[in-house]
């Protein structure tokens, strides 16, 4: 197998309060509708023999300053016409709150903004045949009003142009630091109420980055925005995964001169080794019901995939046996089965078993080297990296068909994940000597690349839809 190139990743005992929102308060009058180099995978950091130093830990401030910048490129198959009318404002608000939605509803491919004209607020009913006029089908208004308590109450209505009828709406109350989560929840309700499927625009992703010596682990809107760094050391981290309930984070922290995973608790800041027997713990992986983490371990010799309580209780259960490496586990979306990479067969590929025992299936066949398995949240379809005439590539997988299709181009990514609704896969990938993230759809037509001042930034994970 190659060497590994240096892994990215940090830690430290610091502790951030919640990456978070403060819930909001919702009222609705509608229902829901239903390298040149191989990348860095955990098959070769599971050997990976590091020399490090004592951490430095120091505190970090909740809100990191350096901002993430995104670059987005195609469009979706079929793009709705809607418009986004300016809100009718009550009092000073200090964030573009209306841009915030519009932006989000025109990343997402699915949409084609459409002058709205005048400003339109919740109770106003829109003049229908200009709008028509302007190519509309849909269009969206609404009001924000400051309070006395220095919250804001958000309300707006989404109207059907063409047949000029109301769509229903929602209001929110929220606080000033929740002001981007509020329109971010909007495009979600647009989403949904337009295509029948749940929006991830209130969805938050998990990233490490490295500058200056010094490794990140970071919290950031789907959008790049409100980066918060729960963790800050000069010590690696990797393989960070959420919670299925979003609110812990397990990772690999070099801390101690050999890999450890800790499951740290993102309101209080409070964190655990759970993982720390003799040898190497490496790529922890969450049940669906977080209550355990399948986690990749050295101390009875190779690494081999164990099964751990979340809370570090009781012993680690022996899942995997072979005379070679398994590692990079994860579960299926029913927690029955596990997927993970061995060499077993001579080369890195990928395979399933059933979680209490059983025997270990080899699902990727269309190259000599197939590592990161991640399923899809309804578990029809496998990511993964994959090795294609030297490049290193992010392959989707039917597993009722097996059909493949090639979903990147830049020939060095790694760790793929998916989005909470399965529309999106979320990457690593490297261009020259920086290393960003790239979000792109499961049909491969929208893309958008995240880089950040915060330095290189890799090893993502995308996060579970937040409550509502």
């Amino acid at each position: 197998m190659n060497e590994p190139r240096h892994c990215p990743a940090t830690t430290d005992a610091q502790a951030v309060a919640a990456a978070g929102y403060n819930r909001l308060m919702r009222n609705s009058d509608s229902p829901a509708i239903p390298m040149s180099v191989p990348p860095a995978s955990a098959l070769r950091r599971t050997l990976m023999a590091a020399a490090v130093a004592p951490v430095a830990a120091m505190l970090w401030p909740a809100a990191a300053q350096a901002q993430m910048r995104i670059d987005v490129s195609g469009v979706g198959a079929t793009q709705y016409p809607i418009a986004i009318a300016a809100f009718a404002i009550e009092g000073k608000v200090p964030q573009e709150v209306v841009e915030v939605l519009r932006a989000d509803l025109a990343r997402s491919g699915t949409f084609r903004l459409v002058e709205a004209g005048a400003t339109l607020s919740d109770t106003a009913t829109p003049n229908f045949a200009d709008l028509r006029g302007r190519g509309a089908d849909a269009v969206a208004g609404g009001s924000i009003t400051r309070l006395a308590d220095g919250r804001f109450d958000i309300r707006f209505r989404l109207h059907d142009v063409v047949q000029s009828r109301s769509l229903g709406g929602e209001s929110f109350l929220a606080s000033e630091a929740d002001l981007r989560y509020a329109a971010h929840r909007m495009a979600d309700w647009i989403f949904q109420k337009i295509t029948g499927e749940r929006g991830i625009f209130a969805t938050r992703l998990l990233f490490v980055s490295r500058q200056a010596q010094r490794y990140r682990l970071n919290v950031a809107d789907w959008d790049g925005e409100n980066v918060v760094t729960p963790l800050n050391s000069a010590e690696p981290i990797m393989s960070p995964a959420w919670s299925p309930d979003g609110g812990r984070l397990a990772y690999v922290s070099f801390e101690t001169g050999k890999p450890v995973v800790y499951v740290h608790e993102l309101a209080s800041g409070r964190r655990k080794a759970v993982a720390n027997f003799r040898g190497s713990n490496s790529a922890p992986a969450w049940s669906p019901d977080g209550r355990a983490l399948a986690v990749t371990l050295t101390r009875e010799g190779l690494s081999q995939v164990f099964l751990i309580n979340a809370d570090g209780s009781g012993s680690a259960k022996r899942l995997t046996t072979s005379p070679g490496i398994d590692t990079e586990p994860s579960f299926s979306p029913d927690g029955r089965g596990l997927y993970f990479t061995s060499d077993r067969g001579g080369s890195p590929q990928i395979y399933r078993m059933p979680v209490d025992g059983g025997e270990a299936v080899r699902i990727t066949f269309n190259s000599p080297y197939n590592v990161s398995a991640r399923p899809s949240p309804d578990g029809r379809s496998l990511a993964f990296i994959t090795r294609r005439d030297g490049r290193y590539l992010v392959a989707l997988r039917n597993l009722t068909t097996g059909a493949e299709q090639l979903l990147s181009d830049g020939g060095r990514e790694e760790s793929p994940s998916f989005s909470p609704n399965g529309k999106w896969i979320l990457y690593a990938t490297q261009s020259g000597r920086r290393e960003s993230l790239v979000a792109v759809t499961v049909d491969g037509r929208v893309k958008q690349r995240l880089s950040s001042s915060l330095g290189d930034i890799r090893e993502p994970s995308w996060g579970p839809f937040t409550q509502q």
